[in-house]
């Protein structure tokens, strides 16, 4: 059963791959993601298919999807739902926003307020949602998938470190390979119409109670405890490293683990290894890192903080 699940969950990327070219390690991770009941933000350029990649990941999952464009004049209810007035019945009743549904694709979010922003924090870390003093549970499963632009700052407002702390991972989407790049004019010169995801072929293989299996099967892979000590060092090394002013909570090294265990899964390992945690840290982590202005002014890079930190700390045997 195990293996049959770890199977529908390869056949998942065969369907994304239907309309996405390359993105391998965007796709792993949103399946990661998935397992280990994590949120997404996507960090990429225009035009790399951040959009196209949720699309079809909710399109190969028979997930529920609801997409919401933040802008500057979006409001927490628009995203939460709120109390309306019924005349006909002469009460009040909720209605519910968009984020009642299993995947939310939150697109641009850093071109939103932080009050609209700070909407999702309920939401993504208490799967509920308060309003007018009543507590709403949202489906299961609930999944964020956000995306924003690295480049353009203007009419933008940073994500608060709280909040970027909800997220289990950030991927990064670059732009592709000049081979890729054909292969999508290739797709497009053959009709490819990438609004249209049924007429490209994807169907849905994994449905929401298999999903609900297949994380209840991450939860078997065995974690020793010198890999647990292997996580907290390299935690706690992003916090003494001399170019970070702030380092990883203990919310980030939880998230490690449950990112690298249910990694471990997919790849078929009985027990959790520093390979493992070594695959997944760079995405769980970087998000995660406050650099000195000095190393920004350096053009040091937090990848690169977090690459030499995994190069210093000792590896269990």
């Amino acid at each position: 059963m195990t293996d049959d699940l770890r199977e529908r969950l390869t056949a998942v990327r065969t369907e994304v791959a239907k309309a996405v070219v390359g993105q391998e390690a965007a796709v792993s991770g949103l399946i990661v993601a998935l397992l280990a009941r994590g949120h997404v933000l996507l960090e990429g350029v225009p035009g790399v298919a951040k959009t196209l990649l949720v699309r079809s990941l909710s399109a190969s999952l028979a997930l529920e999807t609801t997409r919401v464009q933040f802008t500057p004049d979006l409001m927490p209810g628009d995203v939460t739902g709120s109390t309306v007035f019924d005349a006909a019945s002469g009460r009040f009743d909720f209605r519910q926003g968009p984020v009642f549904t299993n995947l939310l694709l939150a697109d641009e979010i850093n071109r939103t307020p932080p009050k609209t922003q700070s909407a999702l924090l309920e939401a993504m870390e208490e799967r509920q949602v308060t309003v007018d003093g009543v507590s709403r549970p949202l489906p299961d499963p609930f999944l964020v998938a956000a995306t924003q632009n690295p480049v353009e700052y203007e009419g933008t407002y940073t994500l608060p470190e709280a909040q970027l702390d909800r997220f289990l991972m950030k991927l990064v989407l670059d732009l592709p390979e000049r081979d890729q790049e054909v292969e999508v004019l290739v797709r497009h010169a053959g009709g490819f119409d990438p609004r249209d995801l049924a007429a490209a072929g994807l169907r849905p293989v994994l449905t929401p109670e298999e999903l609900r299996r297949a994380r209840v099967a991450v939860q078997e892979v065995r974690v020793s405890p010198d890999v647990l000590g292997y996580v907290v060092d390299l935690v706690r090394g992003t916090r003494a490293a001399p170019s970070v002013q702030l380092g990883v909570s203990p919310r980030g090294a939880a998230g490690l683990l449950a990112a690298a265990r249910a990694w471990a899964w997919l790849r078929g390992a009985p027990a959790l290894t520093p390979d493992h945690v070594q695959d997944m840290a760079l995405p769980v982590l970087r998000h995660r890192i406050r650099l000195r202005p000095e190393a920004e002014l350096e053009g040091v890079s937090v990848d690169a903080v977090l690459r030499s930190i995994i190069a210093t700390v000792q590896v269990p045997l």
